[in-house]
């Protein structure tokens, strides 16, 4: 039974009538600030708890995961890893779901600025929280152990959404408080977002709660300790990304700074992103015995999952549209919902996979529907109530119009299991939507050490043994292919392409694009109606 962890309640008391639009709240509800701030309880659940209820959402561009035009899809919709097909009069939408996956997008594009909205309400949010916090704490002293500990949670959410707008946008503000004016707002470096993160979390870390956030409790849903250190570990292993002022062309850093440092040592980055995974180790986090039940409807209860997006169709607001977007309108019939036909795998990850070779990973069935497509042991049919639907994954383009395959190429997501008590057509569904697990730590830690000039085999095959692969050697390019697997679709794959040099190269369905060259959409361009608005502002190269 999952209880519910947030109030949903938030104020408005961020006066920031001369401020843009993307630093200003949109709160959901309100209520004075005496009456929901009144004790230590209160501003628990109105100041801290209620955060929470951002990082889910049921909006287009809202919610680090679960919704579209957004986070995941910038992350997974540009890469190799999944495509959106133009079936027919479905899914052209103006071109934008081309757009994504051509790398032809420019400062206008639909939705980047509503996920920028979305990531900067957040921010200022926590600012607006921990200014409550430290008010109340000036006139109540005798809290101050738990109101820094607050302070401490409320960091470290704005420092994971900082995470989110560095890796996305590069060169970004950096706004700590609700008391600026647009005239005040300058653009920092992405090395000063990224150092000023790192900072934050390492602050935050020692005042967090050394709980599993996975688990429903107190601590459900939240930025505990384990979190932050992925967080953390996640940051060090980019380091020689996000450090470059100028990331498109500068020569690539030592990956040292004596702000890596452990007991007083210090280290470079790939040493303290080592380390930052050794401490989770000490959580006792272990890899689930079957890949799949991370992604069950009772998924709670996994061993492997770090940092979830609890779901309850009962108790939040939270949806997880993947699923139901991707399947066939005939298989959501078949679930007893509806779907919408779209987003498939592409030709790329099927050869990643080896689909339909003999030596094809096992992880593939359990990511994907292929061929004949089956629920509780019987065949799917399609609308005429005979034929069977099948998927034909390897007949998949861009633009399937006119096909033969028009609407069934493509293989379709499974990785999350169905859920027979979901509503809103498989969305509001019981599978809490996985951000950070186990299996991704093990991985970091192997190319971390692969790095550092040190054999990372050993965590690299716990994976692999996991679902019966045999054990091979670590090397940067056998960690990026699984990587590619695991991961598939968790929201990864952008983040690893930039790391290893790939994002923005020729790939099945993709030619590569002249103006690309300098690699410049390894960042997203800042909006353009934020430009038009801060003349002073630098937009990123190749814009």
């Amino acid at each position: 039974m999952k209880h519910s962890r947030y109030i949903i309640v938030l104020i408005a008391a961020c006066a920031l009538s001369a401020c843009s639009s993307f630093l200003e709240e949109k709160p959901e509800g309100s209520l004075t600030e005496e009456q929901a701030y009144n004790s230590l309880a209160d501003l628990r659940n109105n100041a801290v708890l209620a955060i929470y209820n951002s990082i889910g959402g049921n909006q287009d561009s809202k919610g680090l995961q679960g919704t579209g035009r957004g986070v995941f899809d910038f992350n997974s919709l540009t890469t190799d890893e999944a495509i959106m097909p133009t079936r027919g009069g479905d899914w052209y939408d103006g071109g934008f779901w081309q757009t994504l996956f051509l790398h032809t997008w420019n400062p206008g594009t639909a939705s980047m600025k509503d996920m920028w909205d979305y990531l900067y309400q957040v921010v200022m949010t926590c600012n607006d929280y921990l200014e409550i916090v430290g008010k109340y704490k000036s006139a109540h002293s005798s809290d101050a152990d738990a109101l820094d500990a607050y302070t401490a949670e409320l960091r470290a959410v704005r420092a994971m959404y900082y995470f989110y707008l560095m890796d996305l946008f590069g060169n970004i503000p950096l706004v700590t408080s609700t008391d600026i004016k647009t005239t005040d707002i300058r653009q920092n470096k992405r090395s000063e977002l990224f150092w000023f993160t790192v900072k934050e979390l390492q602050e935050a870390l020692p005042l967090l709660a050394p709980a599993k956030s996975n688990i429903p409790g107190d601590h459900y849903g939240r930025i505990t300790r384990p979190v932050a250190f992925f967080l953390l570990a996640k940051l060090a292993l980019n380091a020689e990304v996000y450090t470059h002022d100028n990331w498109t062309t500068t020569p690539r850093p030592s990956g040292s700074d004596i702000r890596f440092q452990q007991n007083g040592k210090q280290l470079n980055a790939w040493e303290y992103c080592e380390a930052c995974c050794d401490s989770i180790d000490r959580y006792n986090y272990q890899l689930e015995q079957l890949f799949s039940d991370n992604f069950t409807p009772t998924n709670e209860s996994s061993r492997e999952n770090i940092f979830t997006i609890p779901m309850n169709p009962n108790l939040y607001n939270n949806w997880y549209t993947y699923f139901f977007r991707s399947r066939h309108y005939s298989h959501g019939a078949a679930l007893g919902g509806a779907s919408e036909n779209g987003t498939s795998a592409t030709i790329d990850l099927l050869n990643a996979f080896h689909y339909g070779e003999a030596d094809e990973d096992p992880r593939f069935g359990m990511t994907f529907y292929a061929g004949t497509v089956k629920e509780e042991g019987r065949a799917v049919l399609q609308d005429d109530g005979k034929s069977p639907l099948v998927y034909y994954p390897s007949m998949v383009k861009l633009d399937l119009t006119g096909s033969d395959y028009e609407k069934t190429a493509g293989a379709r997501l499974h990785k999350y299991a169905n859920d027979p008590n979901a509503n809103a057509d498989g969305r509001a569904c019981n599978n809490d939507i996985v951000l950070f697990r186990y299996a991704d730590v093990l991985l970091m830690r192997a190319e971390a050490a692969v790095r550092n000039g040190i054999d990372g085999s050993d965590y690299l095959n716990k994976v692999r043994r996991r679902v019966g692969l045999s054990d091979i050697t670590a090397t940067l390019e056998s960690i990026l292919n699984e990587r590619y697997l695991e991961l598939a679709w968790e929201g990864w794959r952008r983040n690893d392409m930039i790391r290893f040099g790939i994002y923005g190269k020729a790939y099945t369905d993709r030619p590569q694009v002249s103006n690309e060259q300098d690699g410049h959409t390894t960042v997203l361009p800042i909006p353009a109606d934020l430009m038009a608005m801060h003349p002073a502002w630098i937009q990123n190269p190749g814009y």
